[in-house]
């Protein structure tokens, strides 16, 4: 039996070049329609939130910046009661049904007690109000939606049969498209007996929409979304509750819900891509005991449909300089379209909650006939672009920082910040995530035949 060869694991030192993980604010917001985030910061907090989510005066966004001035960081000022203040003013302006509060770099540096804050003013206001973490601390800023979740998965009720039945009747109302769940589990036992499944990670509402559909395809419900689109209708966990992310950076959220609330984590790849979106329902169907169906033709169709994609990229090279945590699962997609990965880079990685995903590549590789790619952890940057001019890869996926120097060195490169935003979780999607891949190289092919064009017509003149 011939063994798979295992990728190459390095360490290096270098600096992270990632967004701030308050940015997690950008999309959070729209995800929780009934909430309001309150950032708890300096001026600089507030100019980068500024930036990069832009202005949006007139579009009044649910989310707002508690600047912490000279008093604050000096202990001048009482901290309860200037955010008893303005956490009044939201409630009378926006009456939100959940208050997040999100704690920055300063709150952790001068000791800013939000945890023991927030439970006075929660009672004294009516409104829950959620204390998150996410700051610069961490790794990347994607990392900020893992503190968030992290922090609601307390606020979830305690699961029984009797709650489970109320919440799912609840989403089957509010969700558009959903149909309401049986009250037998998917394999005809009494629910008692099987479980729910929850998942866990911020999509669009359409595309889980979608995995919600893919699921039931399989007779298998889901029973709620964390976050769920209302803070009334997060779901009920506890024993008894399977749990299966959607994303690979939530790693922080895995482990809570594990150790917390006792739910049982489903070790699944990331539905990115017709393989990832296959390999995830099967790994759900089997730990429900469920025999997967039609799993194979749907993915032999979708890559059919991504043919026109695949001409442009297949035996290219590209370069993951790291920089969202989406790296592993990109790079295995990728090579699953036939390119050729030379390196992963990566700010962390936990390698438990990623191990599906770390056999799944090892298994792509093989099956493409493709060398495994090294997995670089905390990459030195200037390290990786000697390497690059090494190389010379086709395209890079890097962060913003490092795209115009690249380019002036005549890689072609492409934002992972875009891959964050852009739909790409589902079968469905991915011809989203290739238009994303392949518009740099378009870029340059048509550029080189334009060029060619010009010649011609100077040589006839």
């Amino acid at each position: 039996m011939k063994t798979l060869e295992i990728p190459t694991f390095e360490c290096e030192t270098g600096n992270y070049h990632t967004f701030c993980p308050i940015s997690c604010v950008a999309w959070l917001y729209q995800k929780i329609e009934d909430s309001f985030f309150l950032v708890v910061g300096t001026k600089t907090c507030g100019y980068f939130l500024q930036n990069a989510l832009g202005v949006m005066i007139f579009a009044e966004p649910r989310y707002a910046m508690a600047e912490s001035e000279e008093g604050d960081i000096s202990a001048q000022l009482n901290d309860q009661k200037e955010l008893e203040r303005i956490c009044l003013r939201v409630k009378n302006d926006r009456n939100p049904s959940v208050i997040i509060w999100i704690g920055t770099c300063t709150t952790e540096i001068i000791k800013m007690d939000l945890e023991g804050i927030a439970p006075k003013l929660e009672k004294q206001l009516g409104i829950p109000i959620v204390v998150a973490r996410a700051n610069g601390l961490d790794h990347a800023f994607t990392q900020g939606e893992d503190t968030v979740l992290a922090a609601m998965t307390h606020r979830c009720p305690e699961y029984n049969r009797r709650t489970a039945d109320q919440h799912e009747g609840n989403i089957a109302r509010r969700v558009a498209g959903d149909v309401a769940p049986n009250r037998k589990f998917f394999d005809g036992k009494d629910r008692s007996s099987g479980g729910n499944l929850v998942l866990f990670g911020s999509l669009p509402s359409s595309v889980a929409s979608q995995l919600n559909l893919e699921s039931r395809r399989q007779s298998i419900s889901v029973s709620g979304w964390l976050p769920s689109q209302k803070y009334t209708d997060l779901p009920a966990l506890g024993e008894g509750v399977y749990v299966c992310g959607v994303n690979p950076f939530l790693s922080r959220t895995a482990t809570t819900l594990m150790r917390r609330r006792k739910c049982q984590l489903v070790g699944a790849p990331f539905p990115i891509g017709p393989d990832g979106t296959r390999a995830w329902i099967e790994k759900i169907c089997s730990v429900f005991d469920v025999k997967p169906n039609g799993l194979e033709e749907r993915e032999n169709q979708m890559w059919k449909n991504l043919s026109d994609y695949l001409e442009i990229i297949t035996g290219k090279s590209v370069f993951l300089m790291g920089d969202n945590l989406l790296e592993i699962s990109l790079a295995r997609f990728l090579i699953r379209c036939g390119m050729v990965v030379y390196e992963i880079g990566i700010p962390y990685m936990d390698r438990r909650y990623q191990a599906a995903e770390l056999l799944f590549l090892q298994h792509t590789c093989e099956k493409m006939k493709k060398p495994t790619p090294r997995i670089v952890e905390k990459p030195d940057n200037y390290s990786q672009v000697q390497r690059m001019h090494e190389l010379q890869p086709d395209l890079a996926i890097t962060g913003m920082a490092h795209a115009n120097p690249l380019e002036a060195r005549d890689i072609d490169t492409k934002w992972s910040v875009e891959f964050t935003f852009a739909q790409i979780h589902g079968s469905v999607n991915a011809r989203d995530a290739l238009e994303l891949v392949t518009r740099p190289l378009r870029r340059r092919s048509d550029s080189i035949l334009g060029c060619r064009n010009l010649s011609r017509q100077a040589v006839n003149v």
